[in-house]
């Protein structure tokens, strides 16, 4: 495992907790398969994914635990997590890579795209929108509790930014995009909502998209997909006087 992992767990806004869970997982995991970073060069990575996947079908036959680690109490849970943790990381190094790989001028200086830098940003306010909504949940539905040990859940249409359960015992995806949501994101909420129906067969999964705004198209959508609900953020900006002089203390 790479030693600049945390450093990007802590960029990424994870909370203390969450960074610790997460490099204790990858550390299990090695400690089971060997290091990851092997695995993703010889393109082993997915082999260590499908035995960490263990679903309600496999729970419901009391298939024994598939994997090498040694595990307490649920092993669907306990797998789950740990399936995560190196599905992100492996989307770490991706990332990584990509950036590494950047077309660069002739002096070596790396050109600033337009496109890629507004969807830095872009990301970056969502992160900062997750943050934000994992300390504050009840601000969206004060029925809900979040479920997924403070990470994205990984599912297999990709990464879900908060997954929930209400009073109801209903599972919530609850999606977040920067700026206005387009029809892509009914798309994306929808895969992942029908993901977690598979994996959590015979519970009711419903979703929510949290966006500034709503293309026309999404509002449509959503009038005939009562398991979909859109929820428009705001920003609030507050303003201090500055102090003309500064304390000499």
């Amino acid at each position: 495992m790479r030693s600049d992992y945390k450093d990007w767990l802590v960029a990424q806004q994870y909370a203390a907790n969450t960074q610790t869970a997460q490099l204790h997982r990858l550390r299990r995991v090695e400690d089971a398969y060997g290091d990851l970073d092997a695995h993703l060069a010889n393109g082993t990575l997915g082999d260590v994914v499908k035995e960490l996947t263990y679903g309600v079908d496999d729970e419901r036959r009391e298939r024994p635990n598939p994997s090498r680690l040694s595990l307490e109490g649920s092993i669907r849970k306990s797998l789950q997590s740990y399936k995560s943790a190196v599905v992100r990381y492996g989307h770490f190094i991706a990332a990584a890579d990509a950036a590494r790989s950047q077309v660069a001028t002739s002096s070596g200086v790396s050109l600033p795209i337009p496109e890629v830098e507004q969807t830095r940003q872009r990301f970056a306010l969502e992160r900062d929108m997750q943050a934000e909504l994992r300390r504050s949940i009840a601000k969206l539905d004060a029925s809900l509790t979040i479920i997924d040990d403070g990470a994205e859940r990984s599912v297999e249409s990709g990464f879900i930014d908060i997954m929930c359960e209400d009073e109801a015992g209903d599972l919530v995806v609850i999606e977040l995009k920067a700026g206005a949501a387009d029809s892509r994101a009914i798309g994306q909420i929808l895969g992942y909502m029908g993901d977690i129906a598979t994996e959590e067969a015979g519970r009711t999964v419903r979703g929510i998209l949290v966006a500034h705004d709503f293309d026309r198209r999404v509002r449509s959508a959503a009038r005939v997909i009562p398991s979909i609900t859109l929820m428009r953020y705001a920003i609030e900006f507050l303003f201090e006087p500055q102090p003309l002089i500064e304390s000499m203390t």
